[in-house]
């Protein structure tokens, strides 16, 4: 069966763009066109992946973000306006795997969608075998997308889950941002440095809500990120 992807816009001429471009790919697009809206229809038909602009009447991006991370961890990528810088961040930092601003290529969001999907394909891929990594506290069960931290469970995006299983497993060896975006994205995908930057932030915050004391991610200014735990 074909993935579903939910195009979440209030701009009519990019859904009718953009869902015509998806579905010449293959894939089955349901369409919305404000945030209250898309809630109500994922809650109501489940998707594999969401596209969702920030700047929308009734119920924002960024809100409607917050809603669906409550209940799923369902890839998300954010549609932004030119100058969004801050929007950009603050989406990553909720949350968001990926983001592009408008105007933007159909053929780069096309590779981005693919590249998230197979993602979620490998880390669902092989339920069957155990393939758990520990570090100290740590504990990431790749085959169920699970994460613990002290034994609290940290819930984490596909993203979040690659960028520490990267760092976790080599401790103690540093990670440039361009080898964390591959980890993360794949080759042949181009994602600026800050987007790395907004996860790491993100996934320090997330397992000091199980731990206030966490402080195995480590940065080194200027070189990038590693994990001190043994």
């Amino acid at each position: 069966m074909a993935p579903t992807i939910a195009l979440v816009d209030d701009d009519q001429n990019i859904l009718a763009s953009l869902s015509a471009a998806l579905e010449d790919e293959g894939y089955s697009v349901d369409t919305y066109g404000d945030g209250v809206e898309a809630l109500d229809g994922i809650g109501r038909k489940p998707v594999d992946l969401a596209i969702l602009d920030i700047k929308m009447p009734r119920m924002d991006g960024m809100e409607l973000l917050g809603n669906l991370r409550a209940k799923n961890d369902l890839p998300v990528i954010f549609l932004t306006s030119k100058d969004d810088e801050v929007d950009e961040v603050m989406g990553l930092r909720m949350g968001a795997d990926d983001y592009i601003k408008k105007p933007f290529s159909q053929r780069l969001l096309l590779e981005r969608i693919n590249a998230l999907l197979r993602r979620q394909e490998l880390a669902g891929e092989d339920r069957s075998k155990s393939d758990v990594l520990r570090r100290g506290d740590l504990m990431l069960d790749r085959s169920r997308h699970l994460c613990t931290w002290k034994d609290g469970e940290v819930n984490l995006t596909v993203t979040e889950f690659l960028l520490v299983e990267a760092l976790a497993r080599r401790p103690g060896h540093v990670k440039n941002r361009d080898q964390l975006i591959d980890a993360a994205y794949g080759e042949h995908i181009y994602v600026d440095d800050r987007t790395i930057d907004s996860h790491i932030k993100r996934l320090r915050r997330k397992f000091k809500s199980v731990d206030d004391d966490f402080a195995e991610i480590e940065t080194l200014y200027g070189v990038g990120y590693r994990y001190r735990g043994t």
